[in-house]
């Protein structure tokens, strides 16, 4: 702007000479000027005619005065008996926050210092400027700045859903419902040469009993059998969840295409069986985090069982079962410490009839084994067991630990950057939203991204929403907004 004012005032005089120092002075003087003319124009009055402010005004707490020299309203403040300051950071100049050259001024020092924190912004300003209520201004301006946003906005992840159906199955078997998901590679001895083995985890969302089995690979063959072995000795589940195969290629890229010829397989293999597959979204593992979390127990046991040693396959096969009924044997919910309250109620007292593998089994006399009893014992267990849940953990799945609050849902067309843990900050990609998939409840928690010619899936909790984008964004050598939408 004071460039242009420039250029309007050696025109209008017919210079042909280049504008100096001084003339773009002159020009931002005048431009303040003009700035305090339009907001404080009774305070502007009063002081040039060496008048008191009034006292409704709202300079009065800075003791105003005028510059005679410039004729600019500065700051009289308390300062005035210091040395180490310059006169403008003493005195500086003051502004209001809703004009539009204030709001320029914010702009260009907040590009000029690379868009750093609102504190520093606001105190690079101060050296020149007093601008009323500075702070709520700087903050609103880089609420609505792209490049703020795209280094510090996080994302605005709606309420925490309700408890889906599969975490419900109230007096069904146990994995009912089961989450499955992958995790490793560990090495493991065979003979002279060392070999990579996974372990998979199928859990009951239900009852939280887990299963653990080892993958000799990441292939369809080999999932497909610890799937049949998993169900020969569980039974056969409704319903399986999972990711998108994240884990399942286990971090090697390689496996992304194995993944994609394992789908069409997958899905025929589990239609004979009769079981549902379910896919979470990409790169959301808090839509697993009920097996997600187990994954982080397993890990923990393990290396401090095992460490960084490399073991047979059958020491590995055998530290994981042992973790395995560990895991199961965890209560539910709160346990007392108080002998008169009744045990807690673990995965185990459903699945072996007993809180702890390590309890001998209730013994049945002999005379006892034809009779109905014995199935009656059974039932009486497992209505224990569900007594129990209900009675004492499940009420304790009501309370949103997390994503209290609502806000608002995210609309077609709202530019957004896609958040991605293995790259930086300044290389995560940027779109526009093309579909917004709602959830169960009716709020929007997946949407479908356009980034140049390639569409993403992505939950809103890796999506950071940014401010509107001109089409006419100017280009520059980094990855900007305006190259990936």
């Amino acid at each position: 702007m004071i460039e242009a004012i420039v250029r309007f005032r050696h025109g209008a005089a017919g210079s042909q000479s280049m504008p100096s120092a001084q003339d773009y002075q002159d020009a931002e003087i005048d431009l303040l000027r003009r700035v305090q003319l339009d907001c404080f124009e009774e305070d502007f009055q009063h002081l040039s005619e060496r008048k008191p402010v009034p006292s409704t005004s709202r300079l009065i707490t800075l003791a105003p005065e005028y510059d005679d020299q410039l004729k600019l309203i500065r700051v009289g403040g308390r300062l005035r008996q210091t040395t180490l300051l310059d006169t403008e950071a003493i005195h500086p100049i003051v502004l209001d926050p809703a004009h539009q050259v204030t709001k320029l001024i914010i702009q260009d020092a907040d590009r000029d210092l690379h868009h750093p924190g609102s504190e520093r912004l606001f105190a690079e300003l101060r050296r020149r400027y007093w601008i009323l209520r500075g702070r709520e201004a700087v903050k609103r301006h880089q609420f609505s700045c792209p490049d703020c946003r795209r280094w510090r906005a996080k994302p605005a992840v709606p309420q925490m859903a309700d408890l889906p159906p599969a975490r419900l199955r109230l007096m069904k078997p146990p994995y009912f419902s089961t989450g499955m998901d992958c995790f490793g590679p560990f090495t493991v001895k065979i003979g002279r040469r060392n070999e990579k083995r996974w372990g998979i985890l199928f859990k009951c969302l239900t009852t939280r009993a887990v299963h653990i089995d080892v993958l000799t690979s990441l292939d369809q063959d080999s999932f497909l059998m610890a799937l049949r072995r998993f169900i020969s000795r569980r039974g056969k589940p409704a319903e399986l969840l999972s990711d998108q195969g994240t884990n399942f290629r286990g971090g090697e890229r390689e496996i992304h295409e194995s993944f994609k010829a394992l789908h069409p397989t997958l899905q025929a293999e589990l239609a004979k069986h009769q079981i549902q597959f379910r896919f979470n979204p990409p790169s959301a593992p808090h839509f697993g985090g009920a097996w997600e979390r187990e994954i982080k127990s397993i890990k923990a046991a393990l290396y401090a069982t095992i460490q960084m040693q490399t073991v047979t396959e059958e020491v590995l096969r055998t530290v994981l079962i042992e973790i395995e009924g560990i895991l199961n044997s965890k209560p539910l919910g709160y346990v007392s410490s108080d002998v008169a309250d009744p045990d807690p109620v673990t995965p185990n007292l459903l699945v072996m009839g007993r809180p702890d593998p390590s309890l001998p089994q209730v013994l049945c006399p002999e005379s006892e084994l034809l009779s109905r009893r014995r199935w009656r014992h059974t039932q009486v267990l497992a209505d224990q067991f569900w007594r129990a849940f209900i009675r004492h953990y499940l009420p304790a799945l009501q309370t949103r630990t997390k994503w209290q609050k609502d806000v608002a849902p995210l609309q077609p067309g709202t530019v957004v950057m896609i958040i991605d843990p293995q790259l930086p900050r300044a290389l995560w990609p940027i779109g526009r939203i093309t579909k917004v998939i709602p959830g169960a409840d009716g709020r929007i928690r997946t949407a479908e991204i356009q980034v140049n010619d390639r569409k993403y899936i992505r939950p809103v909790a890796r999506l950071v929403q940014l401010p509107a984008i001109p089409e006419t964004a100017p280009e520059t050598n980094s990855p900007s907004m305006g190259q990936q939408i």
